[in-house]
């Protein structure tokens, strides 16, 4: 596991114009996010707080499994977030 973490430590960062994350809506800051476009966003909804983020509650950012081999920034927002339980 921990070979895994340190992996995803030097992933790159997915761009917000690649195809998935553009599908997705997602946005590497998630007050930047188009309420219009996105509704159900909410202020306190980000990728760190999201039940598919893969980096501890204190990391700058973590992978997903929606973008594989890519970091989101835990301030990140997409249209998948599932608040975690």
């Amino acid at each position: 596991m921990f070979a895994a973490a340190a992996a995803m430590a030097d992933a790159p960062m997915v761009a917000e114009s690649d195809p998935q994350a553009a599908a997705l809506g997602y946005k590497a800051d998630s007050s930047k996010v188009d309420n219009g476009k996105f509704p159900k966003h909410a202020a306190d909804q980000h990728c760190g707080n999201c039940a598919l983020f893969q980096g501890k509650a204190s990391d700058a950012s973590g992978g997903c499994p929606l973008f594989a081999g890519k970091s989101v920034s835990a301030k990140g927002w997409c249209s998948a977030y599932n608040k975690k339980a």
